[in-house]
């Protein structure tokens, strides 16, 4: 009976370690950010609406929906002024939030922080930081904790001239992502 009651323990938890969907590797890490990439975009477009409709630096949140699911709301601070130049200091939140179907987001209480500074708007240069942590569920599960840097370059919107957005394979995004004891690195270019 001991024994039997050891095999059962035993292998519950190798199954339960063979389930796992969590980042457990750069891979995995490179996909936890993949998941959220297209959100940046939509942090600079709600972060402009915020400084158009703002009377100071601070914005008022500002919603919108991901491609699949859920919402993102940004708020925080957007340099005033006419200048070509900004510096964005965001509050992201997430809920049910995916752009992909794959991998849905949602924030805690703690909510990541999006920093950018957007140099010569339209068709400048963009640099800046995601710090935060988010709780997967769906391809990749658990939480993630993404400290990131990225660079790239800025062109005017296809859509409508008078946005802004990242030029397609001009960002580099590297960083690490830590999940449970690992800490996974990211390195891509979108």
């Amino acid at each position: 009976m001991f024994r039997t009651t050891q095999f059962v323990i035993a292998l519950s938890i190798v199954l339960v370690g063979c389930g796992s969907s969590d980042v457990s590797s750069d891979e995995d890490a490179q996909r936890a950010y993949e998941g959220l990439d297209d959100s940046i975009d939509k942090a600079i477009t709600l972060g402009f609406q915020g400084f158009n409709a703002a009377t100071s630096a601070n914005i008022a949140p500002q919603t919108a929906n991901g491609a699949k699911t859920g919402t993102i709301t940004i708020s925080g601070q957007v340099d005033q002024g006419a200048s070509t130049n900004k510096t964005m200091n965001l509050i992201e939140e997430l809920k049910d939030y995916s752009d992909d179907g794959e991998i849905t987001y949602n924030t805690n209480e703690t909510l990541p922080v999006l920093s950018m500074k957007l140099s010569k708007i339209p068709t400048g240069t963009l640099e800046g930081s995601l710090n935060g942590r988010f709780t997967m569920a769906g391809a990749l599960e658990g939480d993630v904790t993404l400290s990131l840097t990225f660079t790239g370059e800025l062109q005017p919107s296809p859509v409508d001239e008078n946005e802004v957005e990242r030029k397609p394979g001009t960002t580099h995004i590297t960083g690490t992502a830590a999940s449970g004891d690992g800490r996974y690195n990211v390195d891509l270019t979108r």
